[in-house]
């Protein structure tokens, strides 16, 4: 079995990787007006150009049914039929990546957005790859109870750290001592709570912390802006969650009974020299080669595709793995199926959600009077915790831009933008990174948090349990409340 998902991979990858080769040869090179997701421009980089129109036919409403297909069985699988789908959901995953690939290279005569869904898919796996495996190598042990006091100072600690080494590195980093913290009354809503804090909200204060508020930077945004705008609502947010994990930590008497254990409250790290590499990582992400005239890069239409940070990112996962301490990985019961879990699921929701962010894309810019600061926050919210949140942020950044006339392949009008529409920037900044604790699937580290923590024995929520129990009574709430304090303009 693991060598025809690796054969179905491998496929998947050719399609891929030969579609530059075959554009040239049909003098496609020129299809641009698709949505680029990470890796390029998600107008295609030439939205305003109307040469560029014609260039290839927009995919049909219908080919978003493999994407659909994929969410619901993520959604159902563990729930309904888990030997199945614990046994091929990589089979699953990759074939339905691969129908819409083909009919992309094939049928649509597109070959633009399938080299850079892969483009953004390689960026994506080595950054979150790289973190997981280096910050699986660090122990830490706290040797205190987890009363609900200490544990809001974990997650406050989380959600501070998680501008500094990402929402991934954060949510490795912590995950397994927050649940050794509580292992005597561990439920599954310690582990969604994490989610919600540590994996999502905690990154709003830096372009580091969120691959969305990354991936403005690098368009230009400047770095210290995303501090200054979005603080007050990150301070809210992260409140708001803390203060509802106290009370609803307070009620929590499991494990009341046992006998009473003697505490030292020392903190015990090992496998420390691996935040070095954790530091390699973060510098690695910089090396964009769109960013600096003299890092490498693969040229294709006109953009240059990033792969030395990759490079560097897999090289730091090897090197980290090899040379880590041998007790910190053994104290973390480290193995590699989480990560595996979220490469599989994720190369089939890269692929598969291709015509969904384009039809997306298309609506929004064809429809400019919906374009508002309230629909901007709710359509890239509602869709950040449905789809990547990273490719969603660039749509509509692309689409709030883009209705009064700036491009958002160019610096300056991005500058213009963060100038005169500061508070349209803000809502799609904020709701990209909130809104993505609303599904497993909004953000990288939600999936790995909930594979690590089923590993240990925590019996986590399924897919639309967790919508319904945790993501629409706790953290829809605080979004609402959000809106309306920062957006809706009923306050201020």
């Amino acid at each position: 079995m693991k060598a025809v998902q690796a054969c179905l991979l491998a496929i998947l990858f050719l399609f891929v990787s030969v579609s530059p080769v075959l554009a040239v040869n049909e003098n496609f090179t020129n299809s641009e007006s698709v949505i680029l997701a990470v890796a390029g421009d998600p107008a295609g980089g030439h939205a305003a150009d109307p040469h560029h129109a014609d260039d290839h036919h927009d995919p049909a409403p219908w080919s978003v049914i493999p994407f659909v297909l994929l969410l619901l069985m993520i959604a159902t699988g563990p729930l309904f039929y888990p030997h199945f789908w614990h046994k091929r959901y990589p089979l699953v995953a990759i074939l339905l990546g691969i129908s819409v690939v083909v009919y992309y290279l094939f049928f649509l005569k597109n070959f633009h957005a399938p080299v850079h869904s892969l483009a953004e898919y390689v960026s994506f796996i080595a950054l979150v790859g790289s973190l997981f495996v280096a910050s699986g190598g660090i122990l830490i042990k706290v040797d205190k109870e987890g009363t609900p006091m200490v544990n809001v100072l974990m997650l406050l600690f989380g959600a501070v750290i998680a501008n500094v080494i990402g929402t991934t590195g954060a949510s490795m980093l912590l995950i397994r001592p927050f649940i050794r913290l509580n292992k005597h009354r561990i439920k599954p809503y310690h582990v969604v709570f994490f989610i919600f804090i540590v994996s999502n909200v905690g990154g709003s204060l830096t372009p580091i912390g969120d691959p969305p508020l990354f991936l403005g930077f690098l368009k230009g945004i400047p770095f210290f802006w995303t501090t200054g705008a979005l603080w007050p609502m990150w301070l809210f947010g992260i409140l708001a969650l803390a203060a509802t994990f106290y009370f609803w930590d307070k009620r929590n008497h499991k494990g009341e009974n046992k006998p009473e254990a003697k505490y030292t409250g020392k903190i015990e790290v090992k496998g420390a020299k691996n935040l070095l590499w954790l530091g390699v990582i973060i510098m690695a992400v910089f090396l964009d080669p769109n960013v600096f005239d003299w890092v490498p890069g693969i040229n294709y239409d006109g953009h240059k595709i990033s792969f030395l940070r990759e490079v560097i990112m897999l090289a730091v996962a090897v090197l980290s793995y090899k040379t880590a301490n041998k007790d910190a990985l053994k104290g973390n019961e480290f193995d590699f199926e989480p990560i595996r879990e979220v490469a599989f699921l994720f190369i089939g929701i890269f692929a598969t959600m291709m015509p969904a962010l384009h039809l997306i894309g298309e609506f929004a810019r064809g429809n400019p009077d919906i374009i508002t600061v309230d629909s901007l926050y709710w359509l890239t919210g509602g869709l950040s915790g449905v789809l990547d949140n990273a490719p969603t942020y660039l749509n509509f950044l692309s689409a709030g831009m883009g209705k009064i006339g700036l491009d958002i392949g160019s610096k300056a009008d991005i500058l213009t933008y963060v100038a005169e529409q500061s508070n349209s920037l803000m809502a799609i900044s904020i709701a990209a990174v909130f809104f993505g604790a609303f599904t497993y699937i909004g953000n990288a580290p939600n999936f790995m948090v909930k594979s690590i923590a089923e590993q240990v024995g925590v019996e986590m929520p399924a897919f639309i349990k967790y919508i319904v129990k945790y993501s629409i009574p706790i953290l829809l709430p605080i979004l609402f409340v959000t809106w309306v304090i920062f957006f809706s303009g009923w306050l201020f």
